[in-house]
């Protein structure tokens, strides 16, 4: 058994005392060079470890993605590796952002990449895709409770293209969304103050109110700064469930680098315009 809390207590613990603010670390070509830094992994490196300074003892959450790593192999992995440990160490919550599924032993595999507390990529919670069933993702969920960690479940994503899948309708009448929404709910059934195993909704959406948000799990919500939501729409799209919502910005952030005192700020910035949105009236 794991020594840490569940994730769905530490995450609400975190949001209460820092806000509910997610910075993500997406560390793509364009930005490394908007940044002044070389597309390798010293650049890399440098992005990643200014951003961890600059705000992980003062978010609730940093979401890194794991792609813009992987792609520099083993050495980009050896920079997340680090990444992760030291906003962990600096108390932020990390969510890795890695959109994970498989089935059987190889969703086992993920699991234990990401949500064993021995793994050198462990993290707080773990995205992952259901589209292969969501009995595919079994694994995952054993291996997050076994280690206090959690999941975010692609759920309705901002992509239009998600659309064809997310809103397909099954023989039952129920959508895929809103099945994926429901086995969400019944993991987090009974928990206290809020569940670990969240769903992935975007922030860009509109309203949502034909959908059952209230999954007692949080919402990883995509979408507020460069892609056009603001702070002020979440009420508007996620109802009452909006005090579980757990706000992603990237590039609204990101983009005031390579300034430490300017990223700090731009994140205090959307940290203060989220609380102020979310807070009960």
């Amino acid at each position: 058994m794991s020594g840490l809390d569940p994730f769905g207590a530490r995450l609400r613990r975190a949001m209460d005392a820092r806000g509910p603010l997610c910075v993500g670390i997406d560390p793509h070509a364009s930005l490394l060079a908007e940044w002044g830094l070389n597309d390798d992994v010293a650049g890399l490196e440098r992005f990643s470890r200014t951003v961890v300074e600059a705000v992980a003892d003062r978010v609730a959450v940093l979401k890194p993605q794991s792609a813009f790593f992987e792609r520099f192999g083993s050495r980009g992995v050896a920079v997340l590796e680090r990444s992760v440990a030291e906003a962990r160490e600096a108390g932020a919550l990390v969510v890795m952002d890695a959109k994970r599924g498989d089935i059987g032993s190889t969703m086992a595999a993920y699991a234990e990449s990401f949500l064993h507390r021995d793994s050198p990529l462990f993290s707080d919670a773990l995205t992952v895709s259901p589209y292969l069933g969501y009995g595919s993702l079994s694994p995952a969920v054993e291996t997050a409770r076994e280690n206090g960690a959690g999941l975010f479940v692609l759920a309705l994503t901002s992509n239009p293209e998600g659309g064809e899948v997310q809103h397909a309708v099954r023989p039952d009448g129920r959508s895929v969304a809103a099945t994926v929404l429901a086995h969400l709910a019944a993991e987090n059934a009974g928990e206290a103050p809020l569940g670990s195993f969240g769903a992935v909704v975007g922030a860009t959406l509109g309203d949502l109110s034909s959908y059952d948000l209230e999954i007692n799990g949080p919402l990883l919500a995509p979408g507020i700064g460069a892609q056009g939501a603001t702070a002020a729409d979440l009420p508007a799209v996620f109802g009452k469930a909006v005090r579980n919502v757990v706000p992603n910005v990237s590039r609204g952030v990101l983009r005031h680098g390579a300034d430490v005192v300017a990223l700090r700020d731009a994140a205090e910035r959307f940290a203060e315009e989220i609380r102020a949105a979310v807070a009960p009236a």
